[in-house]
């Protein structure tokens, strides 16, 4: 597999690198809410930019059988670190998310979250995570939205980065939507991610052909 971009993995590295979760150990409010939406365990979940394995780890612990993957080798030995600590495995890959291919059809739920990544590269990715969803298959996603420029409470400072609902209605052409909606809610996560935010949330499912 194709190394990580290295400025890439070693600002990821470098974030990482504090023996902190700079997001916390505790999964994402969406994510938690949305489980009852997922397959039944064990389905098989892929998580996109997992970083320090706080929603595989969850999801691990529910008895999904969890893929995470993420550019940083520091954030995944974390995860691995968490795992082991709430007596759960999670497969972990080390790989930059325009590299890794994702297999078309293999997956009971994808998940992304706070999962930033620049365009062209955020629609490569998604049409990729959209292939991969077997029929039925979920897909759980939250990311911030361009008004979070003016909150400043985290994510990435540039509005490439950021998404908004009807981007992701054409980059997810084809899912049925049951939430595609932007709102600003408290997002408490760690040291990285603390107070009002500005995001958007989606949960979807690939239809059956």
């Amino acid at each position: 597999m194709t190394q990580p971009d290295s400025d890439v993995s070693a600002h990821w590295d470098a974030r990482f690198s504090q023996e902190e979760y700079v997001y916390g150990t505790k999964p994402n409010d969406y994510l938690v809410e949305c489980t009852p939406s997922l397959p039944p365990p064990p389905a098989r979940v892929l998580s996109l930019g997992e970083g320090e394995g706080r929603n595989g780890v969850y999801l691990a612990g529910l008895g999904y059988r969890v893929t995470a993957v993420d550019a940083s080798a520091v954030g995944l030995r974390k995860a691995e670190h968490l795992a082991a600590q709430r007596g759960v495995s999670l497969e972990r890959v080390h790989s930059d998310l325009g590299d890794y291919a994702i297999a078309p059809g293999a997956w009971d739920a994808i998940i992304s979250i706070f999962c930033h990544m620049p365009m062209p590269l955020r629609r490569q990715v998604y049409r990729a995570a959209l292939a991969g969803l077997r029929p039925g298959g979920v897909l759980v996603l939250e990311a911030y939205t361009p008004a979070q420029l003016a909150l400043r409470t985290g994510g990435p400072p540039v509005r490439e980065r950021l998404y908004t609902a009807e981007e992701l209605r054409e980059d997810f052409a084809g899912l049925e939507f049951s939430v595609l909606r932007e709102l600003e809610r408290d997002v408490v996560e760690g040291s990285l991610h603390t107070g009002r935010a500005a995001v958007v949330q989606v949960l979807g499912r690939k239809p059956a052909p």
